[in-house]
């Protein structure tokens, strides 16, 4: 099950190209049965992750966040998917409301903020939902706007984009909701950063983050 989950939401693929793939390994199932397992197994392994990366994180107060949003469409209707990462580019918190007004702004803030406590600085950009719930929050002081400050963020939607390609977009908002939060999950665990490090000390993290993804709920 660990090894369908990770491959479903990983990577660009479809139900179908799963069961082929693990066709060719000897397992028999089914692209249901892939649904079926990711449906009801990601968001668990993915909140095990979570819960694992926060304890860690929780006490490092020089965080730097980068915040930003992308339309995604549902059904034809314009969505927005907000994301929160972090200056090492770690995917904090994703969130899809209809609008991006300073009401959304503000529930995607404080529900970033309650899980992951207050950073030191906040990138965002010119959008002035962001300005207006900072405000209201009463930290407008570490809010900075810069043309091109964001790219951290903006960069961490392009693994999303590309799965959503693959899945031929979503039918409904909670199931974008649900797996934008586990793919944002995974793809935290298994990003080593590989353009900066050498090639023994990224296979080593990898296999790292293999161990580690076996030992899930174990």
């Amino acid at each position: 099950m660990r090894l369908v989950v990770m491959m479903y939401v990983r990577f660009p693929l479809s139900l179908r190209n799963v069961e082929d793939l693990l066709s060719e390994r000897g397992i028999d199932i089914s692209h249901e049965t892939v649904r079926m397992w990711w449906n009801r197994f990601g968001p668990l392994f993915a909140a095990d992750v979570q819960r694992q990366r926060v304890s860690r994180m929780r006490g490092f107060r020089q965080w730097k966040w980068h915040l930003d949003e992308v339309y995604v469409k549902i059904n034809g209707e314009l969505h927005y998917l907000w994301r929160a990462v972090d200056q090492e580019g770690e995917i904090l918190e994703s969130y899809v409301t209809k609008t991006r007004d300073k009401k959304a702004a503000l529930r995607f803030m404080r529900k970033a903020l309650k899980r992951h406590g207050s950073p030191a600085e906040i990138t965002t950009s010119g959008l002035t939902s962001y300005k207006a719930a900072m405000k209201e929050l009463g930290n407008r002081d570490k809010q900075e706007v810069g043309r091109w400050a964001n790219n951290r963020v903006e960069n961490s939607h392009l693994p999303f984009r590309r799965r959503e390609r693959a899945m031929l977009r979503f039918r409904q908002m909670k199931s974008l909701q649900k797996f934008a939060s586990v793919h944002a999950n995974v793809h935290n665990h298994f990003n080593s950063q590989r353009h900066l490090i050498d090639r023994q000390t990224y296979k080593t993290a990898r296999s790292a983050a293999l161990a580690e993804w076996q030992n899930l709920m174990a």
